[in-house]
């Protein structure tokens, strides 16, 4: 899959060993793949081979060889020979075929569950890089394959692979909004939350395996945390009158930042992993959203309409707590997310009524540069863990569907288009990163700072879930519609928060 930072976080236990390769030499010279021309590497995946079958061919072995080709061709810098160029076989000649490496598998399978063995060869070099054994249950050679392809990047460009992240998002079901998670090539879906009404923020904790995510479910939007080594217990940690939106967790996981209007106005404060309030960052300057870490833990970028009224993106020093502008292009800049390596931060920007995604360095008086252009809206950007490209949620009329693109704005397409069957009800509509952007968060703010009395959308479930999905036009119109509505209405019965 930030908003959600897709942070690499790792569900499953294996057993590697090297079994194979040559020594490598000390000054190892990695593939520059920074370049915008630069020609994608060309690679062979081979179907893999059973042991215990006398190199017969397999259906397994070709499920394990396409799942490992998907996995590299992900990161965007890699093209796939395709197997009928060489009838899948382990045996061919490669250097006709222009492959640039080849990696070659062979797999058995017991009682326990299965065994792997993968090697990268280098076509050029003749020789072999690296060599990895995996062994584990039938249910995780997905997780083994996305590991060695991970190491089989980090071998040629220096930097770890991705395709070992988990991706968090919203999807609607029925009239509820609930959080999944799922792996790069949308093949093992999980359901995450069961509240039967509107979940928002999503965000993988660093340096553990829980996530965190806000819910509407108690009538009032609070903030919640999740063991996913488990599905049965969720604890609240920000249960404040008002708001607990959206928290941008520290990159050691310690401390975060949310938005909370406690105090009226919807402002960010500091708080500990169990919630307590450490400092509040921000005072009635506008309304305070969406915030972003540095990776180095001293900044943040956030989103306020402080200036004109109008979202716009901010850098805030967090020892001195002084405040710049950063955005200044675009009717409205919003959503950042700053990027692991530390140089760029990602929104999505209006314009020409268009909501496209831009990155900008994170000092005074930077350039923006726009990074897609076509007539779609682009919304809730969040970095690869590499910080080589970029997912968000690409949203044409009512179909929403998460896309990528590599941060020089090439490469550019569809990775997660699910079509999948609970017991009654087609998982569909909006499948987005984020299904709160902060256009949502800034007309909740101001309706909830205008009515801190009888905040009148807190219980009104339908109301808000038909707000959030207009287009932005509309909302403002809807968002008056839901400031009239009676303080006496009955709220509805919301089901009671797991123990």
């Amino acid at each position: 899959m930030k908003k959600i930072p897709l942070l690499p976080i790792i569900l499953f236990v294996l057993t590697a060993s090297l079994f194979t390769g040559q020594a490598v030499a000390a000054d190892r010279v990695y593939l520059d793949i920074s370049a915008q021309d630069t020609r994608k590497i060309r690679f062979a995946v081979p179907w893999f081979v059973n042991k215990d079958l006398n190199n017969k061919k397999q259906r397994l072995g070709k499920e394990l060889a396409d799942i490992l080709a998907k996995s590299l061709k992900f990161h965007g810098i890699i093209s796939i020979i395709p197997t009928r160029d060489y009838n899948g076989s382990q045996h061919a000649d490669w250097k006709n075929l222009d492959a640039d490496f080849v990696i070659f598998g062979n797999y058995r399978v017991n009682a326990k569950g299965i065994q792997l063995e993968m090697r990268l060869f280098d076509v050029a070099g003749n020789e072999n890089m690296i060599g990895k054994a995996f062994s584990g249950t039938i249910k995780q050679k997905d997780q083994m394959l996305f590991k060695f392809c991970d190491q089989a990047i980090k071998e040629l460009t220096g930097t770890s692979g991705i395709a070992a992240t988990q991706i968090a998002f919203i999807s609607q079901k029925g009239k509820s909004k609930e959080v999944y998670i799922t792996d790069i090539l949308g093949r093992k879906l999980r359901q995450v939350t069961r509240h039967n009404a509107i979940v928002v923020s999503p965000r993988f904790v660093p340096n553990s395996t829980k996530l965190s995510y806000t819910s509407y479910h108690s009538g009032n939007p609070n903030l919640y945390v999740t063991d996913l080594r488990q599905n049965k217990t969720t604890l609240a940690i920000s249960r404040r009158k008002g708001m607990n939106l959206a928290p941008a967790w520290s990159p050691d996981g310690e401390k975060m930042i949310l938005t909370l209007s406690v105090n009226g106005n919807p402002d960010l404060y500091l708080l500990d992993k169990k919630g307590r309030i450490l400092k509040q960052l921000t005072k009635r300057s506008g309304i305070n959203v969406s915030p972003t870490w540095s990776p180095d833990g001293t900044k943040i970028a956030f989103v306020s309409d402080r200036a004109n009224r109008r979202p716009q993106i901010f850098i805030m020093d967090l020892q001195t707590q002084k405040t710049f502008r950063l955005t200044y292009e675009g009717a409205e800049n919003a959503e950042p997310s700053w990027s692991p390596n530390g140089d760029l931060l990602v929104y999505s920007s209006l314009r020409n009524g268009v909501y496209q995604l831009c990155t900008i360095a994170p000092v005074p008086g930077a350039k923006a540069t726009q990074i897609t252009t076509d007539l779609s809206h682009h919304e809730s950007p969040v970095w690869s863990p590499d910080g080589n490209q970029i997912l968000f949620a690409k949203r044409d009329g009512k179909k929403h569907q998460i896309y990528a693109i590599m941060k020089n704005g090439t490469f550019q397409r569809r990775v997660l288009a699910f079509s999948m069957k609970s017991e009654k009800n087609r998982l569909r509509q909006q499948i987005r990163l984020i299904i709160w952007n902060v256009r949502s968060l800034i007309f909740e703010a101001n309706l909830m700072r205008q009515n801190a009395a009888t905040p009148c959308s807190a219980n009104k479930t339908d109301d808000l879930n038909k707000t959030l999905t207009r287009s932005p036009e509309k909302k403002q119109h809807d968002v008056k519609k839901l400031c009239s509505l009676s303080s006496r209405s009955k709220p509805r019965k919301m089901p009671p928060l797991p123990s």
